[in-house]
């Protein structure tokens, strides 16, 4: 039976400093770790560093003291670190609302194996989810919202949240504003798909507005939620050219694939422990990593 390539992944940032990747190559050589791919950047507006390593862990007896290590090393280094198996899926919640293409294309992503998320339900304010749900074995939670119940209803999602362990929620064209509590509680764990190049064409009917004003270029945009309407920090991008002989119902089909591609981009790197937050900004250290 042919050796995993990588089997653990290790991210950690802090102010730069003289000696970071050196001290991390020898915890990891200590241990018996082979690295497979390390990817580092220092920002040098602000001067914090960022590393993202994988690695092969030889003798499984020795993670234990490797993590004791790096506690030291990163109280030393005054540095947050992550350290975990790279098979480990991330508990998922998808929240929806009438507009289902972005779950169906992450769905056929997740059961073709190229994305490693196991989603633990499905939450909407409308029906229109629930077969989908069904059809894919995923509990389905109907939670309608109105002028009067939107406090309550987030109070029954963050039980769903919690009592499901949950470490990611992804808004899949969920078209409710959460509350500043809400984003504030579930910081950095939070991503959605906004269905516009940011800042531009927010609000009802993007598409719409983009025909009208005669854009030559359409796209979507992923970031994290903040209590910053649709100001979050941004993980991916992207964009494709149209001209004038479009109408608004081809923009919005071009759009709905465009929406879908960088929210599987966006997830993907989030779930590979890509991304790093900066600020109002992101270091997203870009990667495929082929599912086994």
């Amino acid at each position: 039976m042919m050796n995993k390539i990588e089997t653990h992944i290790l991210k950690l940032s802090c102010r730069d400093q003289v000696g970071i990747v050196s001290k991390i190559s020898t915890l990891l050589a200590n241990s018996r770790c082979n690295i497979v791919e390390s990817k580092q950047f220092t920002d040098q507006q602000n001067g914090n560093f960022f590393i993202r390593q994988s690695f092969t862990l030889h003798d499984s007896n020795t993670l234990a003291k490797l993590e004791y290590n790096l506690n030291l090393l990163s109280k030393e280094l005054n540095a947050e670190f992550f350290l975990g198996e790279i098979e480990s899926s991330m508990d998922t919640i998808i929240m929806v609302s009438k507009f289902d293409h972005c779950l169906n294309d992450l769905l056929f992503r997740i059961r073709s194996n190229s994305l490693n998320l196991n989603v633990k339900a499905i939450i909407s304010n409308h029906k229109i989810a629930q077969d989908i749900a069904r059809f894919s074995k995923i509990p389905f939670y109907f939670l309608p919202i109105n002028k009067t119940n939107k406090e309550d209803q987030e109070v029954k999602i963050k039980e769903i949240l919690y009592n499901n362990d949950i470490q990611l929620i992804v808004l899949a064209r969920y078209m409710q504003v959460l509350s500043e509590d809400f984003t504030n509680e579930f910081e950095g764990k939070i991503i959605n798909i906004h269905h516009s190049f940011l800042p531009s064409f927010k609000g009802a009917k993007p598409y719409h507005q983009a025909y009208e004003r005669g854009v030559k270029v359409i796209g979507a945009t992923a970031h994290y939620v903040t209590k910053e309407l649709d100001e979050g920090p941004i993980i991916e991008q992207d964009t494709q050219e149209v001209d004038h002989e479009m109408m608004p119902n081809d923009l919005v089909l071009m759009g709905r694939d465009i929406e879908a591609r960088v929210l599987y981009r966006a997830l993907k790197a989030h779930s590979e422990n890509r991304v790093f937050l900066n600020g109002k900004r992101t270091i997203v250290f870009k990667g495929q990593r082929v599912l086994g």
